[in-house]
């Protein structure tokens, strides 16, 4: 009995002076090795981080899990900790004081997750930290004082992220850089600092340039772990390495134009155009006084590597349009602009003989459209610009698409709105304007239709002549109209093909057939009409019917005039 009595006592003073491992989490390994004590969880359904790891252990690997956060304190009694992996994870937040309580923590590794930015200053706690390795995630940002409290870091991946622009300050006041600088002159030793950036969408313009010429004059102690960074945008620059690119310095934009005073007969095409410097290159913007009502095509395009060129391009240009014409050239660094004076001259009297309504309307311009509308109503502005705007009289007429027979109300000088109430659902519509009584034409028109709700509309979609709704104007009231101009070119049909949007189950465009571009340009070409439901009407038929029944309207003026003064 007394041999076995002894290893009896033997045993609880070895319990008591070395406590029982807690119970290791059944989809973990728990391990004694070289570094001390290591937990190891692979592949595992862990979605946050363990809670009762042994308070000695000196590695923890989670990897290959469903890790998403580091809380706060995630290591509460984990002092002792100096390899930490948590790579390819989920992890998209790390809270600032994730790591406190980390102070002996040597390495850190963070790849394979989906990290889009980092709060550095959680590295206060860690003042120790040896390796932090970043690569494989999203980051896109890197602040000038990212590195500031990595005092002690000798290895740096950044590798594989979303890097497009970073300041040489990042690394300029970096501890460990500046240590490297002391180092060459003689006044302090220090062992080498891997730094890794490759693999990162490099946006090569002036805002890099301080970077670039940082790397290419790094020498050792730093070293890059791979020297062959390239630039992915801008176009003029992919491809190219940094040691062979050079940028030029940034600068706000400066506008200039060959002419900045115009002048130019009514009904002429005229194109306005400005140059623009800067680095990086600016985007454009035109501002003129109608914008919202006549938008005119404005195209770019480089002329040199920090130039750019813009040209507006006015069409059978109108009295209406006369004014100034401002391009504005802006970039990260600013803005410039500068203004083009258009003088739109009209054409020489007509003829004696001419009647003095042609000669009205040789120098006048309306221009129509929706500008409101009600629960069952819209509002109808107008823009006119006349010989005599005091003395003008305008027409408006309106009412159902195909009827002939429209009511018709006189406008006196000086108004320029109409309300429109009690429309119909599941109704065409027209309203024109004109100068007194004269018949309207097709661009002073417009047409649209009304609908129960957005559900019906699409039920209705062939309703509507593809002509009618080439550049349909969507307006967001429970009647449902979709509105647009009678006048429709090809341009028109292949701007609303590139901009208007496209549902899941079909067009949201009402009256677009869902075919080939190429097919409704022939379609279009060759006259092909869509079916109606309301009828097979024929746009050119219908406006020759109705000039020829201009008469009639006229006999029937008196009855279903308004006047409005």
């Amino acid at each position: 009995m007394g041999p076995i009595c002894h290893f009896f006592f033997l045993v609880l003073v070895f319990l008591k002076a070395n406590p029982a491992y807690p119970a290791c989490n059944p989809e973990c390994i728990c391990s004694d090795d070289s570094f001390g004590r290591s937990l190891l969880c692979m592949d595992t359904s862990l979605t946050k981080i363990l809670g009762n790891i042994p308070e000695d252990t000196k590695k923890l690997r989670i990897e290959n899990s469903h890790l998403t956060e580091l809380p706060y304190g995630s290591f509460p009694n984990n002092s002792a900790l100096e390899f930490l992996w948590l790579n390819f994870n989920n992890i998209t937040v790390i809270h600032p004081g994730a790591l406190e309580h980390l102070r002996d923590l040597k390495e850190l590794r963070l790849q394979g997750n989906m990290l889009c930015t980092v709060p550095w200053t959680a590295f206060q706690a860690t003042p120790g930290l040896n390796i932090l390795d970043l690569k494989h995630n999203r980051l896109d940002v890197l602040p000038k004082q990212a590195l500031q409290y990595l005092i002690n870091l000798t290895y740096l991946d950044l590798s594989f992220n979303e890097l497009t622009v970073v300041s040489e300050d990042v690394f300029v006041q970096w501890p460990m850089y500046q240590r490297s600088q002391q180092h060459i002159t003689g006044t302090e030793g220090i062992s080498n600092v891997v730094l890794a950036l490759h693999n990162n969408p490099w946006m090569c313009d002036c805002h890099l340039k301080g970077l670039v010429q940082f790397l290419k004059f790094i020498r050792p102690p730093v070293i890059l772990m791979n020297s062959y960074l390239m630039c992915r945008s801008p176009l003029s620059k992919a491809g190219q390495f940094f040691y062979e690119v050079e940028l030029t310095s940034c600068m706000k934009p400066k506008t200039s134009t060959p002419n900045s005073n115009i002048t130019v007969q009514v009904g002429l095409n005229i194109t306005l155009s400005c140059l623009a410097q800067a680095s990086p290159l600016p985007n454009i913007i035109w501002t003129y006084p109608l914008k919202k009502l006549r938008e005119f095509d404005a195209s770019t395009s480089p002329t040199g590597e920090d130039s750019i060129q813009s040209e507006l391009v006015i069409p059978s240009a109108h009295l209406t349009d006369s004014g100034n014409y401002t391009c504005v050239a802006t970039n990260s660094m600013g803005s410039s602009s500068i203004s083009i004076f258009l003088h739109v001259q009209p054409r020489q009297a007509v003829p004696s003989s001419s009647s003095y309504l042609a000669s009205l309307e040789e120098h006048s311009y309306i221009y129509m459209s929706i500008t409101k509308q009600t629960v069952y109503g819209i509002v109808l502005e107008w823009y006119a610009v006349t010989d005599n705007p005091s003395e003008t009289w305008f027409t408006l007429y309106f009412g159902i698409y195909e009827a002939i027979k429209k009511e018709i109300i006189s406008i006196g000088p000086g108004i320029n709105t109409y309300w429109v109430n009690d429309l119909l659902p599941a109704t065409k519509y027209e309203a024109c304007i004109s100068l007194q009584s004269q018949p309207p034409r097709k661009d002073q028109c417009i047409v649209f239709i009304t609908g129960n709700d957005i559900s019906e509309l699409e039920k209705r979609e062939k309703i509507i002549h593809i002509i009618v709704v080439v550049c349909a104007l969507v307006l967001a009231v429970p009647v449902g109209m979709y509105v647009c101009t009678s006048e429709a070119h090809f341009g028109c049909l292949s701007h609303c093909l590139d901009r208007c949007p496209q549902r899941r189950n079909g067009s949201r465009c009402p009256g677009t057939v869902i075919e080939s571009r190429d097919t409704m340009f022939n379609n279009l070409a060759t006259g092909i009409e869509e079916n109606l439901s309301l009828g097979e009407i024929r746009e050119d038929q219908r406006w020759k019917n109705e000039k020829e029944g201009s008469s009639n309207i006229s006999q029937t003026e008196n009855q279903n005039s308004v006047y409005l003064f």
